[in-house]
């Protein structure tokens, strides 16, 4: 069956043309050489039911994930996010795979757990963790004070430093990168508040908690030019 970094491709994942074709041949018995073709056989036989995708046999996504990272570590940042923009794929369907393929030695774990550790490193987080954290934030580096979850031009925005028209949002993957119309909302909302006169600042949740002198640098900038 396709596997690896032609999977990946069967799977919706951008891949370079270059790409070799990956074919995994599930017993260790026999290995059929053809031009042009990486064979794989694998130790770990897990997740090894073939789904047809373009009428050719394909491992598994979860099964892809894992095994993208033994060959390409480097892009399995952007097939983890594809896979799950797609909906093929949950976060949590991930985190199972990774439960099931962790045995010791197993390449290609490592990449996709750091992957997925990111990616939840930018979950927004419960609003008074959120609020409490940019009040933190405020005082820390003597900011002016903000109204949490202030409505301005009629819409609800995170933060709003008080007698300025500059709203501060901070962006998290599960509720601004993941979902299209959340995506179109939020572009049209920034739209409008833009027509409004109102600056919109946007930082992460990873950002504010692990560099927040580059956030409030960002916010005082933008406020020495536009306050």
């Amino acid at each position: 069956m396709a596997s690896h970094r032609t999977a990946a491709a069967l799977w919706g994942v951008e891949r370079p043309a270059t790409d070799p074709v990956d074919v995994i041949v599930p017993t260790r018995n026999r290995t059929p050489r053809l031009a042009g073709v990486l064979i794989h056989r694998p130790r770990d036989l897990l997740d090894l039911r073939p789904i047809m995708r373009d009428k050719v046999p394909t491992c598994s996504p979860a099964r892809m994930l894992v095994d993208l990272g033994a060959v390409d570590e480097g892009s399995v940042d952007a097939a983890m996010i594809a896979i799950m923009v797609s909906k093929v794929l949950s976060p949590i369907g991930i985190r199972a795979a990774l439960a099931r393929h962790s045995v010791r030695g197993r390449s290609g774990i490592t990449p996709l757990r750091s992957a997925l550790d990111r990616w939840v490193g930018d979950e927004l987080p419960p609003d008074s963790l959120l609020e409490s954290r940019m009040s933190a934030l405020i005082a820390d580096y003597d900011l002016p004070p903000v109204q949490f979850h202030a409505v301005v031009g009629g819409y609800e925005v995170d933060f709003l430093v008080i007698g300025t028209r500059i709203v501060l949002e901070c962006d998290g993957w599960g509720t601004h990168g993941l979902d299209r119309d959340q995506f179109e909302f939020d572009r049209l909302r920034d739209a409008d508040l833009t027509a409004d006169g109102y600056i919109t600042v946007h930082f992460t949740w990873r950002a504010l908690t692990t560099s927040p002198q580059k956030v409030a640098d960002r916010i005082r900038g933008v406020l020495a030019r536009w306050s």
